[in-house]
């Protein structure tokens, strides 16, 4: 079985996006939809544009330097005294 960084892509409320990427990066997001769907046994492949939400979060979240700065940012400190 493949081990892929994402799980089956929840059915969510859809949003529009426009995001432009080169032919090359749209060719692999298809390509990993595909897998991904044959990884879970899934008739059809989900759309690639979703998986680019949750591939963001990932690398996001995975990113320690983005965190302890995202942390250290005066604008999230101040989200995070106004909430206490």
């Amino acid at each position: 079985m493949t081990k892929l960084k994402l799980s089956a892509i929840p059915d969510d409320k859809p949003v529009k996006i426009t995001v432009e990427l080169p032919a090359s990066v749209f060719r692999d997001l298809q390509a990993y939809a595909a897998i991904l769907a044959w990884a879970n046994g899934e008739a059809s492949p989900p759309e690639p544009g979703k998986l680019i939400v949750p591939m963001l979060q990932r690398f996001m979240a995975s990113d320690r330097d983005f965190g302890r700065a995202k942390r250290s940012h005066p604008r999230e400190r101040e989200k995070r005294d106004s909430v206490a």
